[in-house]
């Protein structure tokens, strides 16, 4: 009897950055996990560049044990997300239990800020959004910034080395070499 593979779920709110969504949730897939798109709204919830993604459910149907929680930047995106009382209970449950948190361009800033789960952690945000940190997070400029079970990074150029990032934490880091080998990620 195999193992159950891993449960990630990628939180969609309408404006969401496309990349920034669509890369992790076909990494983590490549890499075996379960991955769950929840979306604010649904059946599809609409990017700021238009682009519109199926949900599989929508937050509110969302539940079971989650190992990660991924939020996608972009704005009107990041804003939504964080206006969400649903959203803000998720990271929260998915922190307390030690799973896996992870946020990219403006979600950092806009999510996971108001949530104290950046107090006292290394962490970092699309260029202009560390003005939101606390005092006691410690913004860095890395394009990806791993701090224990907080995974965070900058924007739609960095989505990749992200899910990789996501990839070495859930799986293993030679799962995260061989598919960026696979994928010719670096290259």
């Amino acid at each position: 009897m195999s193992p159950t593979p891993r449960r990630a779920a990628v939180l969609l709110a309408p404006g969401f950055e496309e990349i920034e969504a669509t890369t992790p949730i076909d990494v983590l897939r490549r890499a075996g996990l379960e991955v769950v798109v929840a979306g604010l709204e649904g059946p599809v919830v609409v990017g700021a560049h238009g682009l519109g993604l199926a949900v599989d459910q929508t937050l509110d149907q969302l539940s079971g044990d989650l190992d990660a929680v991924v939020l996608p930047g972009g704005l009107p995106g990041a804003k939504n997300l964080a206006a969400s009382l649903e959203v803000s209970a998720l990271i929260q449950r998915v922190h307390r239990s030690g799973g896996l948190v992870a946020a990219i361009c403006a979600a950092p800033a806009l999510v996971l800020a108001p949530s104290g789960i950046l107090e006292g952690k290394r962490a970092t945000c699309y260029p202009g959004f560390e003005e939101r940190f606390p005092s006691a997070a410690q913004h860095q400029e890395a394009r990806v910034v791993v701090d224990g079970r907080l995974i965070t990074s900058r924007g739609p150029g960095t989505a990749l080395e992200f899910s990789l990032a996501l990839v070495s934490e859930l799986v293993s880091p030679e799962r995260a070499r061989e598919l960026a080998q696979g994928m010719l990620a670096g290259a």
